[in-house]
């Protein structure tokens, strides 16, 4: 990837073997979600980026990478930037949208998925105000989980 390749404002946390890419308007909580998932009982979880990331589809897989200048960086609201430990590259698995507009209770099938760079990846719209962590959470401890 070139360095002045374009990023996209989105947060990424590598969840297992997978990472979450979440998106989401400006203060709509994206850092605070991404250090939830850090510090959650789920199995290795590392940030692999915060507020700037690059994607990339190479061979049906949408790879992430975090924005040079912010490799290992996190924002905290009241604290300011923190270092963490960062993994330089990850295969995105699940998309998160907070604020969605299209947000529903029970939503429609096609809801569920999006498409990045011609790579289709399951979708959860979280809506503004809702709890995201604790979607992500039944999503990745259920049957049903597309993740």
């Amino acid at each position: 990837m070139a360095i002045d390749d374009p990023t996209i404002h989105a947060s990424a946390v590598l969840i297992g073997l997978k990472a979450a890419l979440i998106r989401g308007p400006s203060g709509a909580g994206k850092s605070k979600l991404a250090w939830q998932l850090l510090h959650s009982a789920l199995p290795l979880t590392r940030l692999v980026g915060d507020d700037r990331v690059y994607v990339e589809a190479q061979a049906g897989r949408l790879l992430i990478r975090p924005a040079e200048n912010l490799a290992g960086l996190i924002e905290m609201h009241g604290l300011g930037i923190r270092r963490v430990p960062y993994e330089p590259l990850a295969v995105a698995g699940l998309i998160v949208d907070l604020a969605a507009a299209d947000a529903e209770r029970l939503p429609a099938e096609q809801a569920r998925q999006t498409a990045i760079s011609g790579v289709t990846l399951p979708r959860l719209a979280v809506a503004a105000g809702a709890d995201a962590l604790q979607i992500i959470l039944a999503c990745l401890g259920t049957a049903a989980n597309a993740y």
